[in-house]
Order: C-alpha cells, then structure tokens, then sequence
C-alpha cells in the first residue's frame, strides 16, 4: 500500500473544507483535524470533556493510602484543565504499560517497600474495558501510582526524615508534574537516566543489579581464618589461600581461579584491587582484618548500597555543574577537588571521631587564612585544656599557648594544631579544614580522630588549588605565608563549594564499587526506615 506524507492529508482536509457550508465548516473542521491528528499520532486522543473536579475527593478517600499525593495530583489535573491524560484512540496509552511494569520491579531501583491497592491495579490491567474505555477511577488511580513511583524512585525519604537523620546537605526540589508530559509524549524516557537525579544513582543501580546476581549464584562463603595467623605475603602458601582467591574471583577482583594455594602475583593483583575498593592501605600484605571483612556477606553489601542510592536520591545534580568544587566523603575519608567537571586533587583527610561527628553539609570557601592561630574551642578548654593545666602549670609555655581574655589560642608555628593553613566556609556547624602536624595519622586506614574539623594531608596543594589563577597569589608567596608564622587572612575572589557528605557505597570512573565503614551508624538508622516492613 502506498504510504502518503503527514501533510498530504492536512492538505487533503483543508481543501476538502473549502466545499461546504459556513453553517458546518466549524464543528466538521474540528473533528477532521482532530482525527488526522490522533491518526497519525500528532496529539493524544483524551477525551475532549473535562471530569468533574470534585470527584477527586471521594477516589482519595476510598484509596486513603495515597492520599499524601492528593496535593500533586490536584496540580496535575488544574494544569490539564481536568481533562483524561492516560487514554488515547486504543485505550490506556503505552506509558501506563510501562508505568506498571516499573511498579511491579521496584526493587531494581533498590527500593523495598509494599505498593498500597496491588490488586485493583492488577485488576484495570487484566479487564479489557478497563483497558480500552476511559474511566475516571482508573484514571487516577494511575496519575496517582505515577507521583508513588516517583515518591519512591527520583525522591526518597520527605527532608524532615533525613535531617533527623544529620543530613544538612541542600535537598533538591523538583516537581514531577511537568515531567509526566514529557514521558507521555515519548514513554521510552522511563528507561532512560532522569537528568534530575545524580549520575552517580545510575551507577550504583549497575552495582546493585551485579551483585544480586552474584547473591542468585550463592554469592560467597566465610572464610576460616586460621587462629594462629598473623599474616599473608608473597610466597606464603596455605590452604586459607585457595578461599581468598575463590572469593576474590566471585566479586569480580580477580579474573580468573586458578585454585593454586600459594600467594602468587596474580592473587596479589586482586588483593590489592580489592584493599583499593574497601579503603585499606594498598600494600603487599593480608592481614585477618582483611579477610574479616572480606566476610562480610553479599546481602549487606546489597543493603549498603541500597542505602547509598537512597542517599543519591537526595542531592541535586546541580550541586556538581560549578566550574570548581570541594568533595568531602566521609567514610572514606577523602577529599576531592573538581575542576571543569574532572578531578584536579586527591586527598587524604581526617574527620570527627564518633563522639564528634563531622556534620553533612555544605558551604562557601570564602577564605584561606596562612599561619592561623588556633583559638581553643569552649568545650576542648574545659574538657582538656584545663584538666591538664591543672597537673601541669608549664603546659601552656610547653604547647606554645596563651591566654587572651578568658580564652586560650596556640601561636601559629610547628605545634600549631591547625599546622600552617586554614580553609574557612562559615557555617554553623564551627567545620572548617585545616593542615596538621600529626601526619602519621594519614597513614591509618581509619582516620576519625578530630573534634570535628576536617586535618587535609595535601594543605599545601590544596592551596594551591583554591587560589589558582589569582595573581596575588604565585605559589612562591604560598609558600612564604605558610611558614612565616605570622597569621594571614585572605578572602576569595571567588567561592569555592564545599560538599560534606557521607556515602558508604560508591561507584568510581572506572566502574569500580567501593565500600566503606559506617563509622558513625548513619547507615543503621536509614537502614530502620528502609527495610522495616
């Protein structure tokens, strides 16, 4: 059969309307152009009569569990001039199809959670009427199963939850209303990443979906850690060697299992990808700290990042697209600095211990302060400072300190706690990142050891790096202020954003999935609110 373009028709009908009656032309225009619209899918084909809005009431009161999306649906349909959006010429449109299928895997996307009405949603897709003839009660029932699905996927936990929870990082606010046309339009963008959520879910989800298929093949068995071994190196030979390399091979850290029980260079190429994927010193040595972890069951490793992709539901990728910007993770113990979107520094750091947890949040660097003095804070005076005056009366000349009022500040110089630079971004957390004199801390694989600053092993570089492009500032005269011992305050030309957060699970450029310690039980009490039937 010959096909015809779009226009021919168009053309066909306004030519057509050129012979009739002024009387007819109106109402026969209309509906012409309306089905050849419809017919090759130019619009939708919703019924042209608006629903009576007051019957959304009652559909909420009968199905009072979603009722909390009253407020959204209502938006929807005051946008649409109450008018059916779900049907078209053959029924219920594709993307209700779609929508379904993508309610009944939830779990994919890492949510656990019971979907409310299951079988009068299976009901309007097992009835043919349903199915093909619009009806009001399905009609929002799928609007409303919609922003459920987006609640649940694209937005997480409601702000009040996760600030309980200690996350003071800017929420993002999106409404999914205008989304809906946009997959009404194309419904094969519900398989697609939503620009509104942060890359860095979509990578995780990958994760996800690899090690439950892992946990489908049996994931892995402990391994018997031998009593009297202290440790593994090169050359070793031991039959616990034959489980670690099975183990290593099942997460995918080793290519092959040669099933070989001595410590060879091949198995040492997995162990060292696998101490670079959990936050250990990479070197040659496997300790049964190691391997105690390497027992940590693949079912966890599922919740945990579960937990980290909720988390991701919750920042906006906005926060990332500033031409330069400082991330603090945390658990692992690391700081980023991104420049044009890539990585410029990588550093170690150390944060709060748990009985002085660094907060999440964010904040503007708006200055760098060389040789800082050190004002000993309140509660570090009371609990520490004063203690140990009072055994001492030379501790204050011993640790270069002096008191100025009824406050007590070290000098800047080689004791200086704060070392010989000062990163400020005010906030009222009282969190700022600083140099160190006690570097062997670095060289921990846990470093949570501070009040609640952040000590940074690169200060130099970071420097550096903040104040790159600002002509008063050669890395000469960097330099000379961070050693003179004379304190400097410098205030930015411009703001450099500061991210705190605290992720257990993240998935690297290259595609690796790291994991790392919940050190201060964030993870615990998501974990309460998530997987709590």
């Amino acid at each position: 059969m010959k096909r015809f373009p779009i226009s021919f028709f168009f053309f066909a009908g306004f030519f057509f309307l050129l012979g009739m009656t002024n009387e007819s032309k109106a109402t026969t225009k209309k509906v012409l152009l309306l089905n050849l619209a419809v017919k090759y899918q130019r619009i939708p084909a919703f019924p042209l009569t608006p629903f009576d809005s007051t019957l959304i009431a009652p559909f909420f009161k009968k199905y009072s569990k979603f009722n909390f999306l009253k407020p959204e649906v209502m938006e929807l349909y005051s946008k649409h001039q109450f008018h059916y959006l779900w049907y078209d010429s053959k029924g219920i449109n594709e993307f209700a199809d779609l929508l379904y299928n993508k309610i009944n895997n939830l779990d994919q996307e890492g949510v656990r959670i019971k979907v409310p009405y299951q079988q009068e949603l299976r009901d309007i897709f097992q009835d043919e009427e349903k199915m093909n003839k619009s009806n009001l009660e399905v009609e929002l029932l799928l609007s409303t199963l919609y922003f459920f699905y987006a609640d649940n996927v694209f937005k997480g936990l409601d702000i009040q939850k996760s600030t309980e929870l200690g996350w003071y990082l800017p929420r993002k606010k999106q409404s999914y209303v205008n989304r809906l046309d946009s997959l009404l339009q194309d419904p094969a963008l519900i398989n697609k990443p939503n620009k509104g959520v942060l890359g860095q879910y979509y990578l995780l989800k990958e994760a996800l979906q690899n090690y439950r298929n892992i946990e489908k093949k049996g994931g892995w068995n402990p391994i018997e850690i031998p009593k009297k071994m202290k440790s593994l190196q090169l050359g070793d030979t031991s039959a616990v060697v034959l489980q670690i390399r099975k183990r290593l091979f099942i997460s995918g850290d080793l290519k092959t299992d040669s099933q070989k029980n001595v410590f060879d260079n091949e198995l040492l190429t997995g162990i060292l990808k696998y101490k670079e994927r959990n936050v250990f010193t990479t070197d040659s040595v496997l300790l049964p700290k190691h391997i105690k972890e390497m027992n940590v069951t693949v079912s966890e490793r599922i919740k945990t990042i579960m937990i980290n992709m909720e988390r991701c539901r919750w920042i906006s990728p906005s926060l990332t697209q500033n031409n330069r910007y400082i991330i603090v993770n945390i658990p692992a113990f690391t700081l980023t600095f991104f420049k044009d979107g890539k990585l410029a520094l990588l550093s170690k750091v150390v944060v709060g211990k748990s009985m002085n947890k660094t907060a999440v949040f964010s904040g503007q660097m708006s200055q760098i302060i060389f040789s800082p003095y050190w004002n000993v804070p309140p509660s570090i005076l009371r609990k520490e400072i004063l203690p140990a005056i009072a055994k001492n009366s030379n501790y204050l000349a011993k640790n270069d300190m002096e008191w100025v009022g009824n406050r007590v500040r070290q000098r800047p110089g080689e004791q200086n706690a704060l070392g010989k630079v000062k990163f400020v971004f005010p906030n009222s957390h009282i969190i700022y990142m600083h140099d160190t004199p006690s570097k062997s801390l670095f060289e921990q694989d846990t470093r949570a050891f501070s009040h609640g600053c952040i000590r940074v092993a690169r200060p130099r570089d970071l420097a550096i790096m903040v104040l790159e492009g600002d002509t008063n500032w050669p890395i000469e005269k960097i330099d000379e202020a961070m050693n003179r011992g004379v304190e400097k305050t410098y205030n930015l030309k411009t703001k450099i954003p500061v991210y705190i957060g605290y992720f257990t699970a993240w998935v690297d450029r290259e595609g690796l999935v790291h994991f790392y310690d919940d050190i201060y039980a964030h993870d615990e009490k998501l974990a309460e609110l998530l997987f709590t039937d």
